[in-house]
């Protein structure tokens, strides 16, 4: 099948299967659930173009394992933690039926649309490559693997270090900074961006492959700026206050670094 084809037959059944979604997390009233399906569509949408793309097979292959692997262990991990939510829901999704509450049924639709289109947009980084006749492996290829792995293995670690806290009921209402949580205060999003930085350096062996920049740029501004820590920061503030403060004063935001010492307080 053509690009054009291809990208076209993607956005169709992916804002049909977010349309049904929606109605779906409606019904359940948590809208969570659009978390879970974006990232599983991310290795559903792989493998579509994996089987209907014209190029090289083992280069589609592997890239459709790697994008495969990292959408059901990301999916999964959401699909536990909304699943152990419910029926309370994640606090984005409390504060955005405050902010959109004079008309949110219309507008929550349109953002399930937009998560759709999302999928589309960014998933060029798996369309690319796909497109790519060449029968040998590129070195860039081999980079974006290997620090594909890395990626993956930091996000899983945090993940795992994070729900070995909370699951401990000495921690309640204290502030997770051990393992990689000392060194940042997001170490699964700095993860979670790198891998889109994998798949983007993958990319660019093959023609076009520098628009999949659009990845690790569009992951990047909403990780720092929309939806990633600035929502989950101020969740942490109301929840644990001044103790979250302090954690904010001494650990890095986003990318690992050693923490800061403060001096004493004053009395």
């Amino acid at each position: 099948m053509s690009a054009a084809t291809l990208l076209l037959l993607a956005l169709a059944a992916l804002c049909a299967g977010f349309a049904l979604l929606y109605l779906v997390a409606r019904r359940l009233d948590n809208y969570g659930l659009v978390d879970i399906a974006w990232s599983y569509a991310f290795g559903a949408l792989a493998a579509f173009y994996a089987l209907g793309g014209p190029g090289w097979p083992v280069r589609r292959a592997l890239l459709a394992a790697l994008a495969v692997v990292w959408s059901l262990r990301l999916g999964t991990h959401l699909a536990i933690r909304v699943i152990g939510h419910h029926p309370t829901e994640d606090g984005r999704y409390v504060q955005l039926r405050k902010n959109w509450a004079a008309n949110f049924v219309s507008k929550m639709f349109w953002f399930f649309q937009m998560q759709a289109a999302s999928v589309v947009l960014l998933a060029v980084a798996f369309l690319l490559p796909s497109l790519n006749p060449s029968p040998v492996l590129h070195p860039l290829e081999y980079a974006g693997a290997a620090l594909w792995l890395l990626a993956l293995c930091g996000e899983a670690l945090a993940d795992a270090q994070l729900a070995a806290f909370k699951k401990n009921p000495a921690n309640k209402g204290q502030v997770c900074a051990v393992g990689l949580w000392r060194y940042s205060r997001h170490p699964n999003y700095f993860f979670e961006w790198l891998i889109w930085v994998a798949f983007f350096v993958f990319a660019l062996a093959s023609p076009w492959g520098w628009l999949a920049i659009v990845g690790p740029a569009s992951i990047l501004y909403l990780l720092l700026r929309v939806t990633g820590i600035p929502m989950t920061e101020e969740q942490s503030l109301r929840s644990r206050g001044d103790a979250y403060r302090r954690y904010q004063k001494t650990t890095s935001a986003f990318l690992p670094w050693f923490p800061q010492t403060l001096p004493p307080a004053h009395h």
